[in-house]
């Protein structure tokens, strides 16, 4: 395959190839434009939209389609949006070269303005490269871009050449912050082109939002677009509807909103008229008291497993080494992230010793055996817990209760034997009956809330999963770092974390009505998206969206060195090795990214910085946190990241749609007036010193942003999307990731392999190692991951897809009756029911 690459080039280069004539038609326009008065630019746009109207006027979109066709709605669609997707690839060349020539012009005057509270100064004109992202962007498909090489500017290409149809144009993005910034920034080329442009943001009335959508170009988030969408359908009066149909869009970030954000539906809720949220503070001190109990439990099957592999008597030694794999198998499921259990897994041996014990269990169908011995049992992979018979009977005691009272009734048991007692009438028969099903009910939902506490106190951890923000529990996005809000875990799960951490149990509620991304996006008649990270998810934007993934080479080549990852046993060890590289960067007073997987972990590295000391002046002064908790001022401190000795802590968040630009002193770090050059001789022996405790010489160090990982992320895009931070726009930088095989994603998806190849080589506590297998073992973690994070959306959507035919004829039926004389539905219904 890399063979025929160099003979033909990459799929991807052809492609190029292939547009190279429709770039060089824009340009040839481009240059006839400089002539033109502004006014006359603008008249480009009114000239355009003329030709779009008087070409489409003509159209029958219905021409050579049956009146019996079931499809005939959906098809006439399809035909006139190729019709439209026509025209406007004829105009394409002379509508990209006005955009482009606009920017020009804006950039020659040195345009300034106020955007996000900011005042900018307009500096941007399309390279060609941008142009071909406009270009795939048109025709909908996905393009990845790296970061630094100015997506906003991209998309405004597209927008600006369907918006030209009067149909809107909307641009998805991740937070209202940008969604804001970008319309405003954008907003002034559009303005100039004699568009307009609208903004949806949280907290809008219904009449400001339908405003901003009747403007040329829309600028939003996900969640206010498929919100609006379905209090739409929800309106029982036409003015209070704010959509105006889906012509065009374009996702920004999408493989954020389309594959991360996908797991999770969109839902408008309401109140449940009979509520058991009182069951969760009642139940959660017995919960937290078996938790406790399940924990002294741990604590004893690893000092009977440490005593039976320290033992000195060699005679059966085979069997005890057997016993306490047992042991510790059962201490894995009892409590996975307990610090001794975590410890233990990381010795040397262990991971082979337990999947033996596992091997030999299953094999004789008595794996069900090992989990007996405890009061619950946990999943980590599948984020599920099972309460076990010796579980129920301990909450019995816990509680003051029969042992049964935990256990679920046998309805077909109980009924027999009602229907056999002859004492009993057939009133008093029906009466017990009743009262048996209730009592059922009623265990059944104590069971599961019992089930969501246990969850809540074992699998969901604070400042991980989840952070409190005034006195209420959000959720943060495992993916982009940021909280969600107005999102809540289902299933009573987000009740059972409000018990738990003590705050406000909020009312049960149930789905008015709900919608996945993946169906709200299927809407629009054309989808694109933009993203530094698309390539690994090709397969699923094709399958679900058939989106095509184009891959748009960068202005300047990417000079960013990208290290293999180091490899510890523990996380003690890790951090240590992080934390002694951020000080060696930071004397050289380059700038650091550390990205964190946690709200926990970016504060626990804080912490641990804080307490060290360089040049007599401690390091916390240079130390910011970007997390769900910091997220106010994530502009400001995105903005200060790229200064000289800046130590940056981030979650995923990182500054997505945001670039951290560096000086030309880190930027030639090594030059006259370089930061490294400067250290050097403010204090030679830096660099004898450097060699002895580091063993590198600053004067092989790179300049430009140094980025650290302090895990790897399930999804391989994030790493790459953290990656991207540094070395934008042809920059210097460099990347490196710090992984041990206690961190969740070795410990669940690739422990075993990764610990007998350390064990293979030999590495002992203290080691580090930086092996291509080891490399290759981590990659293959995170493909198995994403494989099965791809089947959950698959069913989520296989679910919902089931709805859609429902939600279609439902919605279709609701706009019908507001919007027409709904006589003639009335009468169908009649005739179709009554006869």
């Amino acid at each position: 395959m890399k063979f025929l690459e160099k003979m033909f080039g990459s799929r991807h280069d052809r492609a190029l190839k292939k547009i190279q004539p429709i770039v060089d038609e824009i340009n040839v326009q481009y240059e006839k434009l400089h002539t033109l008065s502004d006014e006359e630019l603008r008249g480009k746009t009114r000239e355009f939209q003329e030709i779009i109207k008087e070409r489409m006027e003509g159209f029958d979109p219905y021409e050579g389609l049956e009146q019996s066709d079931p499809e005939r709605e959906k098809k006439s669609k399809k035909n006139e949006l190729a019709a439209l997707n026509e025209i406007l690839d004829e105009i394409l060349p002379e509508a990209f070269a006005v955009v482009k020539d606009a920017c020009r012009r804006l950039t020659e005057r040195k345009h300034t303005f106020i955007a996000a509270d900011t005042e900018m100064t307009w500096a941007m004109v399309p390279f060609d490269v941008q142009l071909v992202g406009g270009y795939h962007l048109h025709h909908g498909s996905i393009t990845e871009m790296a970061t630094g090489e100015g997506k906003t500017l991209v998309a405004t290409l597209p927008l600006y050449l369907n918006a030209l149809a009067g149909r809107g144009s909307h641009l998805i993005t991740v937070n209202d912050y940008l969604a804001q910034r970008d319309a405003e920034w954008m907003g002034q080329l559009y303005e100039f082109l004699g568009l307009t442009t609208g903004v949806i943001l949280g907290q809008m009335t219904p009449a400001v939002r339908k405003e901003n959508y009747s403007a040329d170009i829309t600028y939003g988030t996900n969640n206010e677009f498929g919100f609006d969408y379905l209090r739409d359908n929800m309106a029982v009066e036409v003015e209070r509807l704010v959509q105006r149909g889906h012509h065009y869009a374009i996702v920004d970030e999408v493989d954020s909103v389309l594959i991360d954000e996908a797991r999770t539906p969109l839902i408008i809720a309401g109140p449940v008229p009979r509520s058991s949220e009182g069951d969760f503070p009642k139940l959660n001190p017995s919960v937290k008291t078996l938790v406790e109990r399940q924990r002294r439990l741990v604590v004893k099957l690893l000092d009977d497993a440490d005593k039976l592999m320290n033992s000195e008597d060699e005679a059966d030694g085979k069997n005890r080494q057997f016993e306490a794999g047992i042991k510790i198998y059962q201490a894995t499921h009892a409590a996975p992230k307990h610090k001794r259990v975590l410890k233990h897994l990381s010795e040397q041996g262990m991971k082979t010793l337990i999947q033996s014990v596992e091997d030999e269990f299953t094999r004789d169908k008595r794996l069900h055996e090992l989990d007996e011995d405890l009061y619950y049992a946990i999943e980590e992979k599948t984020n599920s817990i099972d309460l076990t018979d010796k579980g129920r009977d301990e909450l019995a005691k816990i509680e003051h209760k029969d042992s049964s009272y935990f256990m679920l009734l046998d309805l077909t048991e109980v009924f027999h034997d009602i229907d056999m007692d002859n004492t009993l009438s057939d009133d008093q028969k029906v009466k017990k009956k009743a009262e048996a099903e209730t009592e059922m009910a009623e265990r059944s939902s104590m069971l599961h809330t019992i089930s969501q506490l246990l969850r809540a106190n074992t699998l969901y951890r604070k400042d991980d999963e989840y952070v409190i923000e005034n006195g209420k529990v959000q959720i943060v996005d495992t993916f982009t770092g940021r909280i969600m809000h107005g999102r809540r875990y289902s299933d009573g799960l987000h009740q059972a974390i409000e018990a738990k951490e003590g705050v406000r149990v909020e009312a049960e509620t149930q789905t008015i009505a709900s919608i996945t991304l993946q169906n709200y996006f299927r809407l629009y008649g054309k989808l694109a998206g933009m993203t530094g990270t698309a390539e690994t998810e090709e397969e699923e934007f094709f399958k679900i969206y058939e989106m095509d993934v184009s891959v748009i080479p960068p202005n300047r080549p990417i000079q960013r060195k990208d290290f293999n990852d180091e490899v510890f046993r523990t996380q003690r060890e890790k951090y240590k090795a992080i934390i002694d590289e951020i000080v060696r960067l930071h004397e050289l007073g380059l700038p650091v990214l550390v990205g964190t997987t946690s709200v926990e972990t970016s504060e626990l590295v804080a912490r641990m910085l804080g307490t060290r000391t360089v040049a007599g002046r401690k390091l916390r002064e240079y130390v910011a946190v970007l997390n769900a908790k910091q997220h106010q001022k994530e502009a400001e401190i995105v903005a200060q990241a790229g200064r000289p000795g800046a130590i940056t802590i981030a979650t995923n968040m990182a500054g997505r749609g945001t670039d951290i630009k560096i000086s030309d002193e880190i930027r030639d770090a090594h030059g006259e007036n370089g930061i490294i050059t400067q250290r050097i001789k403010a204090d030679p022996s830096i660099i004898e010193r450097h060699k002895a405790e580091y063993g590198i010489d600053p004067k092989d160090q790179s300049g430009g942003l140094q980025i650290i990982g302090t895990e790897r992320h399930e999804a391989r895009r994030i790493d790459r999307q953290l990656r991207g931070r540094s070395g934008r726009q042809g920059d210097p930088g460099q990347s490196k990731f710090y992984v041990s095989i206690e961190d969740d994603l070795m410990r669940m998806f690739g422990g075993e392999r990764i610990g007998k190849i350390m064990d293979t080589l030999g590495i002992k506590d203290g080691e580090v190692i930086t092996h291509p297998m080891i490399t290759k073992a981590i990659e293959k973690a995170q493909t198995r991951v994403e494989q099965y994070n791809f089947s959950i959306r698959e069913h989520l959507l296989q679910y919902d897809d089931v709805m859609n035919i429902q939600r279609e004829v439902v919605y279709s039926r609701r706009r019908s009756a507001l919007h027409g004389d709904i006589q003639q539905e009335l009468d169908y219904l009649l005739e179709e029911f009554v006869g």
